[in-house]
């Protein structure tokens, strides 16, 4: 079963980023579950930023999973990643993914790799990040399946990284590491700039997906801007995917009606 998803983000420093509920999470994990969503997708400052039973408890009372955590906050806050030129950085964004995926995995979620794949500077030799880049991920995607998850990479359109753009160069690099524990993540938004054809890119990948982002060409809710994607949902159904739709989305024009238009769009193809 496809589960519907929503965005909650408890970190200031990203408030202006695509997430549909802020601050409150109590408040929005209730709207969450009234509306009718499966599961919420959360951004913490960090690992340790939630107790853990009470996050269980909570989403307990309210009959929601949590289908994955982001770990932007590693860049945004403290500048990580894992292709930075210097190599204590490097280790240090590998110790904070690591601390999430630990975090996320105690409630059966995995972690998302985002904004901190970082990029290719000038000056420096391609290979050898790319490399950098692989090596994290292999030692990400073997600590994720210790503590019983799975690592989720995402490719990123142009205009936010140099490193990997399309679900065909994200497939090609995971086919390149040792370990099989990392899926893709593809996003919507970032698949309309990028993709020729989403029907395509999906069906032929489509065993390579772990978990969808749900937003239109503008990054609004699916329905507030202009790509159809119905026929991208139909190749999600037919290939067997089972993971999350989720709402990383603007809360435009405002939250409450961010998450009513998602899950009003998600039941048009899913709870028919």
């Amino acid at each position: 079963m496809i589960k519907s998803c929503v965005t909650i983000a408890l970190v200031p420093e990203i408030k202006t980023g695509p997430w549909i509920y802020w601050n409150d999470l109590e408040a929005s994990i209730s709207k969450a579950s009234a509306l009718g969503f499966d599961a919420i997708e959360l951004f913490t400052p960090s690992a340790d930023a939630l107790d853990v039973e009470k996050l269980k408890s909570l989403l307990e009372r309210h009959h929601l999973d949590l289908g994955a955590v982001g770990t932007g906050a590693g860049k945004v806050i403290q500048e990580l990643t894992l292709t930075d030129q210097n190599e204590q950085v490097r280790k240090k964004a590998i110790e904070f993914i690591k601390e999430m995926v630990k975090f996320g995995a105690q409630l059966g979620a995995p972690a998302i790799i985002g904004s901190m794949q970082g990029n290719v500077v000038s000056g420096t030799d391609r290979a050898i990040v790319m490399n950098w880049l692989s090596d994290s991920l292999n030692e990400l995607g073997a600590y994720a399946e210790e503590q019983g998850t799975f690592l989720i990479y995402e490719p990123l359109n142009r205009y936010e990284t140099n490193i990997v753009n399309t679900i065909e160069a994200g497939a090609a690099l995971i086919d390149s590491l040792k370990t099989s524990n990392v899926k893709l993540l593809t996003d919507l938004f970032h698949m309309n700039i990028e993709e020729s054809n989403l029907e395509d890119s999906i069906s032929k990948y489509i065993n390579y997906i772990g978990h969808v982002h749900f937003a239109d060409s503008n990054r609004r809710p699916i329905g507030f801007g202009h790509t159809d994607i119905s026929k991208a949902m139909e190749a999600l159904i037919s290939g067997g995917y089972t993971g999350c739709l989720s709402a990383e989305a603007f809360p435009w024009p405002n939250p409450d009606a961010a998450a009513e238009q998602t899950i009003i769009a998600f039941n048009t193809f899913f709870r028919k």
